[in-house]
């Protein structure tokens, strides 16, 4: 089903992706966070579906279909690290550091922190070019959010 989107995604030297394909990947990394812990659960998919509409200003409809699509293609993706790199070429630093939020976000969705989830979440921050102390004061913003 996503088998262009995905060639194009981990092409040599991806290009800049068009909006859909940006927030698609974008929603896909973030269900790979969420079932990283092999439990992934309704708290997880409407967290992912809150980040998604209040972001991207969609629909809560739309943001469940566009959630939906992005569990197709994170199954369909073959590992994380050619995932994030073309997410790190493709995808500008700004809208990274939104996302690496998001994601913590999601994995404490589920009220606890799952050592799983810190592994995926440690890779991508490397992966994506955030550095560690971003990652802490973006887990710090999120925990702080949740209090």
């Amino acid at each position: 089903m996503f088998e262009s989107f995905i060639k194009r995604l981990f092409s040599p030297e991806p290009e800049t992706l068009p909006q859909p394909d940006a927030r698609l990947a974008l929603a896909a990394l973030m269900v790979r966070v969420a079932r990283a812990d092999q439990h992934y659960h309704a708290p997880e998919a409407a967290e992912i579906d809150r980040l998604l509409s209040q972001h991207y200003e969609l629909s809560a409809e739309e943001a469940a279909a566009l959630r939906a699509e992005a569990e197709v293609l994170e199954s369909e993706a073959p590992d994380s690290v050619r995932f994030t790199r073309a997410l790190k070429q493709a995808v500008d630093y700004e809208e990274r550091a939104w996302l690496f939020e998001a994601l913590w976000s999601v994995a404490l969705s589920d009220g606890r922190r799952a050592h799983e989830e810190d592994q995926v979440l440690r890779l991508v921050a490397s992966l994506l070019g955030v550095r560690d102390q971003d990652s802490a004061l973006a887990r710090q913003r999120v925990q702080r959010r949740a209090d």
